[in-house]
């Protein structure tokens, strides 16, 4: 077995407000894929994958996964059809360059950016460009538009809002 490339990003400037995110979205969803095939999993679930002829590993703030049967061990080695990640100053970067990077790589439906400060969500969907996959905005919901919000390859869960940033205080 090769080596393996896993980028260690220091979180220890991560705010609680970032977990109360991953935690809104993961007991959201969880009940409403109860009797589904796929699964919603928080942010201590490994993937890997090629990229590059290299085997790279990436643990996604939360995913959806509809083949839950593959796995080696303790991580997946299929892309998930949705992943969210949650911005911290010391990972928004590596969120919004290298990780979407692999993620669209790997031919994810769709991918958010969950902004928790500014409360926004960049929804991400994959298309191809020059036969290549690449992620176009689908939308960007704010308080403004917050009645859309949705999973778009998900269409029958329901994300409300409020309740993705529920118990976060804004000062």
């Amino acid at each position: 077995m090769g080596a393996l490339d896993i980028q260690i990003t220091d979180m220890a400037g991560a705010y609680i407000e970032h977990s109360i995110v991953i935690t809104n979205f993961v007991a959201i969803v969880r009940n409403q894929l109860k009797n589904s095939l796929c699964k919603v999993f928080p942010d201590n679930v490994q993937y890997r994958w090629k990229v590059d002829g290299e085997e790279k590993g990436v643990i996604p703030d939360a995913t959806i996964n509809c083949q839950i049967e593959a796995k080696r061990g303790n991580y997946f080695i299929n892309a998930p059809r949705f992943v969210m990640e949650v911005l911290s100053e010391s990972t928004e970067k590596y969120d919004r360059t290298t990780k979407k990077e692999i993620y669209q790589g790997q031919d994810i439906d769709e991918y958010w950016i969950v902004d928790w400060k500014r409360k926004k969500i960049e929804i991400y969907t994959l298309d191809y460009e020059n036969e290549r996959p690449k992620y176009f905005i689908f939308k960007e919901i704010t308080e403004q538009n917050k009645e859309e919000l949705k999973i778009v390859h998900f269409p029958n869960i329901k994300i409300d809002f409020d309740d993705l940033f529920d118990g976060i205080g804004y000062n």
